[in-house]
């Protein structure tokens, strides 16, 4: 099979050009691994490619769900697996994209998912609506200081998720994790980052053209179709924001500090996960020549 390369790192670092720049290089098709870019409608705060910018290269699992949809991990897993192995097939090269920690490693180890129990998730979610997500956040940093460090503060779902598999295994969440070893089919792991303070600046002023392009009309947009009672796409970075700006009686652009502030913690958080993989080839954003040192090492690893 094809070698498929994977480009992985923070937000904002420039994953999506350098994973163009080497599509057109090898003949390259791309899979998103960014979970939220799964939405349809969901375009301007995702920072998602217009099918205009993507210079006619195929893009997959972009566009998938409605945002009444709950985003999966396992459903992801499968259907970006198919899409991977149906690109080799066309001798065609996978080119994963994307800075969604477990939808990366789920797709690159083949995670295999913990049993769930009605019964057990319906009591921590009913715990999620006494005590609110912040404090059940807070609770299991307590058990699982992993889990905690990997999974938003807002992000109540994954929250009761990972307390549910605490309990019903005796393990932490993490110990679920797979073990990090030969990734599936060979790929090619590139990271992509920044100086800090650079690329601070850059979610900065990635932030402030978010606004400028329209994320306030178009969280306004996706209101009308539903957004609010989405699980996982309410609670995106800069919608969320937006819609609690809204909410408290805002015209949205309140939510632009907020969703810098954010996205810079989140960010963080991408950096601890991902520097734990020694596989893991990390290139410098600022760098004239990326593509020419991920193509190097895309033909000499194996």
């Amino acid at each position: 099979m094809t070698r498929p390369i994977a480009v992985v790192g923070p937000t904002g670092t420039g994953k999506s050009e350098l994973a163009l720049a080497l599509a057109e290089r090898v003949g390259g098709e791309i899979v998103n691994a960014d979970a939220m870019q799964l939405y349809r409608g969901m375009d301007i705060g995702t920072a998602k490619l217009p099918v205009t910018q993507r210079r006619g290269i195929p893009h997959h699992q972009l566009d998938v769900l409605e945002v009444t949809e709950t985003a999966s991990v396992a459903r992801y897993q499968q259907a970006a697996a198919a899409d991977v192995e149906a690109i080799a097939a066309r001798g065609a090269v996978p080119i994963v994209v994307g800075g969604s920690m477990m939808y990366v490693q789920a797709l690159l180890d083949e995670w295999t998912f913990p049993a769930t129990d009605p019964a057990v998730r319906a009591k921590w979610e009913q715990r999620l609506t006494e005590v609110g997500v912040r404090a059940l956040h807070a609770e299991l940093a307590r058990v699982d200081p992993a889990a905690a460090a990997s999974i938003l503060p807002s992000d109540g779902r994954r929250i009761v998720r990972a307390l549910e598999v605490v309990e019903l295994t005796g393990q932490p969440f993490a110990a679920s994790f797979p073990e990090i070893g030969a990734p599936r089919w060979d790929t090619v792991i590139i990271g992509l980052d920044w100086d800090t303070m650079v690329l601070d600046a850059r979610l900065e002023q990635r932030t402030d053209r978010m606004f400028a392009e329209g994320l306030v009309d178009e969280v306004l947009t996706l209101l009308g179709r539903g957004l609010r009672e989405g699980v996982t796409a309410s609670r995106a970075l800069g919608y969320a924001q937006v819609i609690a700006d809204l909410d408290s009686g805002g015209d949205g652009t309140g939510a632009r500090e907020p969703t810098f502030v954010g996205t810079r913690r989140y960010v963080r958080r991408q950096r601890s996960w991902f520097r734990r993989d020694h596989r893991i080839t990390w290139l410098d954003g600022a760098a004239s020549d990326n593509v020419d040192t991920a193509l190097r090492v895309w033909r000499h690893v194996s």
